[in-house]
């Protein structure tokens, strides 16, 4: 375990994690807004697991499972990782559905941000999202992150990027 919130336990990811990691992956619907928006298949889930185990040996953070504290199971991921070696960490997260709309994902976000500026001396830290995801604009707005821009890709999608700073936290 490396955090608990009130109705969460955060910690790190284990082999084991694997079939949990694949169940909110793996959904397309939860997907939705991730990545490509594609699911993961299963095979995929075995190497973000080793990719994760990496991060935490090299940087000390990476994704964490999310457990509800007094019910058993993953109920979600979280975690600070640096897609394509981008300097600034960045607050990635997924849940299953069934937990979705309870405030877990704001619960979370805050004590990881917390996490990383106290534990790692982060004093950045940005989240990316298709501006239409709405919920998860909330989410990053309830934590303090705040809007710096949109940008469109050649394809014609558009990525919102929003910051967290520490140093403006005082």
């Amino acid at each position: 375990m490396i955090l608990q919130t009130e109705r969460l336990t955060i910690r790190r990811l284990t082999d084991g994690d694997v079939d949990a990691l694949f169940t909110v992956y793996g959904d397309a619907e939860a997907m939705r807004w991730v990545d490509d928006g594609q699911p993961i298949p299963f095979e995929d889930c075995g190497r973000w697991i080793e990719i994760t185990l990496r991060n935490y040996a090299t940087r000390g953070y990476g994704m964490f499972a999310l457990e509800l504290r007094h019910t058993p199971g993953v109920c979600g991921f979280m975690g600070l990782v640096h897609p394509g070696s981008q300097p600034d960490a960045e607050l990635k997260y997924a849940l299953r559905r069934e937990v979705w709309g309870q405030g877990l994902a704001t619960e979370a976000a805050a004590a990881l941000l917390q996490y990383g500026t106290t534990t790692f001396g982060l004093t950045r830290i940005i989240a990316t999202i298709a501006p239409q995801n709405l919920a998860s604009r909330r989410v990053l707005l309830k934590v303090g992150m705040q809007p710096e821009g949109i940008v469109t890709h050649d394809d014609g999608s558009q990525t919102e990027t929003l910051a967290w700073d520490a140093g403006a936290r005082g």
